[in-house]
């Protein structure tokens, strides 16, 4: 198989110049005119004058923050499924299925030929930093190995395909690299992701791996599988690059350790989201994703503390400050405008803008007024482990509301481990993460002082696979699907508790 490294290198060199010289203020505010500039005669651009915006502060005078369920309500629902000249000129051939709506229904987001566009770009992107740290990697000498969920498309009429992002990005795949990507389609559109999974070990071990890509908890899986296998020898003896997202690192990176050392891999960090690819890590692990400011999208910034508020204070790389959490805003080049994603993230730079994932604007736990953040939970969860030696495949946490009108609740932890702790490790694990949060947090150690606003955490230890078999039964297993780490709605956690944990369940 022909190597084009070479000709991946040269690129590398002259995007690494342009990126050193980059301007993030000026490239910036010639992203939004662009987007502007191309959407003014969409349906979204006239009802919004964009053809009379000139300015950042125009463009946030005119344009409110929006849900998916403003969108969805006011341009979308109504035309769909096509979306043609709606919210960005032409047609746009695909819709990205995700859940994650209050209703719990799916979301459908366009997923237009500019994005798609931009997201390949990104991908070159990883390469172009890899390449930055390891000038001498090859990485097209083999193949790139996706997991990710299943290629199969659903045709929803006029045109438009709907799935999964993973399945369109492969269907929409550039030719030059259909030889240098795993799995093949047939293995690909498999929907069964035990099935799949089982296929993919035993194929990819007789295949060339260089890069392989996919979120941690199912590249430990994977790993873990290869290794049964192999008799703990090294599964990929190729493998250069190892790029995760979508769930924090965390959790996975001691576990990853044993099956990395095997292998010169090298390990990336990236930023990708149904709207659009936001971030690279450029640097090394947990030091920041530098936000790509250069391919069609529009980064606003508000600060957690104002969410829902009615006017709240729009930042963008302008006036972005350190060591805030932010909620982050979105408008680009798939149709959507003053956009709020629903993660929330924090800059450890400015210049050039690099930021750390902190969570969910949904994985903000406060039942009690205890506002508590995604990143605080994970390293709440992290430390435990640590102390306890206990090895943490996942885990959800929730509310329980007091059954008096003069009881205090608590939170419960749904934590999955590969072991069944003894009595003391559990009793230092739930310690270790009340020690933790009111180091870490005012308002949750406030509400501990005293136990007058919460009692300690309860920890409830579930076994193996306890989450993949409630994954399953919600249709959800595998690929792109995450166990949603933190639920507000008491009620509905009490059913999910039940759910997971119910006997032979």
């Amino acid at each position: 198989m022909f190597d084009p490294s070479p000709l991946l290198k040269l690129h590398a060199r002259r995007r690494l110049a342009l990126l050193a010289a980059q301007d993030p203020v000026a490239t910036q505010e010639a992203q939004l005119r662009s987007l502007l500039r191309k959407a003014a005669g969409t349906r979204f651009g006239r009802d919004h004058g964009f053809d009379r915006i000139s300015t950042i502060a125009e463009f946030q005078a005119r344009v409110p923050i929006r849900s998916y369920e403003d969108f969805w309500r006011d341009y979308w629902s109504g035309p769909f499924p096509d979306l043609t000249d709606q919210t960005w000129p032409g047609k746009t051939p695909y819709l990205g299925v995700s859940s994650g709506t209050t209703t719990g229904a799916n979301k459908y987001l366009p997923i237009t030929n500019d994005m798609m566009r931009s997201n390949k770009r990104a991908a070159i992107d990883i390469a172009v930093h890899h390449l930055a740290h390891h000038p001498e990697s090859r990485l097209l000498r083999g193949k790139t190995f996706m997991l990710g969920g299943s290629t199969a498309l659903r045709d929803q009429g006029q045109g438009v395909l709907s799935g999964d992002l993973s399945g369109i990005a492969v269907k929409d795949q550039s030719r030059w690299m259909r030889p240098f990507s795993f799995p093949p389609p047939d293995l690909a559109l498999l929907e069964d992701w035990e099935e799949k999974l089982e296929r993919l070990t035993h194929l990819s071990l007789k295949t060339r791996i260089s890069m392989i890509s996919g979120t941690p908890p199912w590249l430990l899986i994977l790993f873990q599988r290869l290794h049964e296998m192999t008799d703990g020898a090294a599964p990929y003896p190729d493998l250069e690059l190892l790029v995760h997202g979508g769930v924090a690192w965390d959790l996975y990176r001691d576990r990853m350790k044993p099956f990395l050392a095997q292998t010169r891999a090298a390990t990336r960090e990236v930023y990708p989201a149904s709207e659009g690819f936001i971030a690279i890590a450029d640097r090394g692990d947990a030091e920041g994703m530098r936000l790509i400011l250069d391919n069609g999208i529009f980064f606003e910034f508000v600060p957690l503390s104002e969410l829902g508020s009615k006017n709240p204070t729009r930042h963008w790389v302008g006036n972005v400050q350190t060591d805030i959490d932010y909620a982050i805003i979105l408008s680009c080049n798939s149709g959507m405008f003053a956009y709020q994603i629903g993660d929330t993230v924090r800059f450890v730079d400015r210049s050039p803008p690099r930021l750390l994932i902190t969570g969910r604007t949904s994985y903000m736990l406060s039942a009690f007024g205890e506002h508590l953040i995604g990143s605080e939970l994970d390293s709440a969860v992290n430390r435990a482990a640590e102390v306890t030696g206990l090895s943490v495949n996942d885990y959800m946490v929730g509310a329980e509301l007091p059954d008096s009108p003069r009881g205090v609740g608590h939170h419960l932890y749904l934590v999955e481990t590969t072991g069944a702790p003894d009595d003391g490790q559990a009793r230092r694990f739930a310690d270790c993460v009340d020690a933790v949060l009111r180091d870490m947090n005012e308002d949750y150690l406030a509400h501990r002082i005293n136990d007058t606003g919460m009692n300690p955490p309860v920890i409830r230890f579930l076994p193996p696979k306890s989450f993949d078999r409630w994954m399953a039964a919600q249709g959800k297993l595998g690929g792109q699907h995450k166990v949603p780490r933190v639920t507000n709605d008491a009620a509905k956690f009490a059913t999910m508790v039940a759910e997971i944990c119910k006997p032979g369940g």
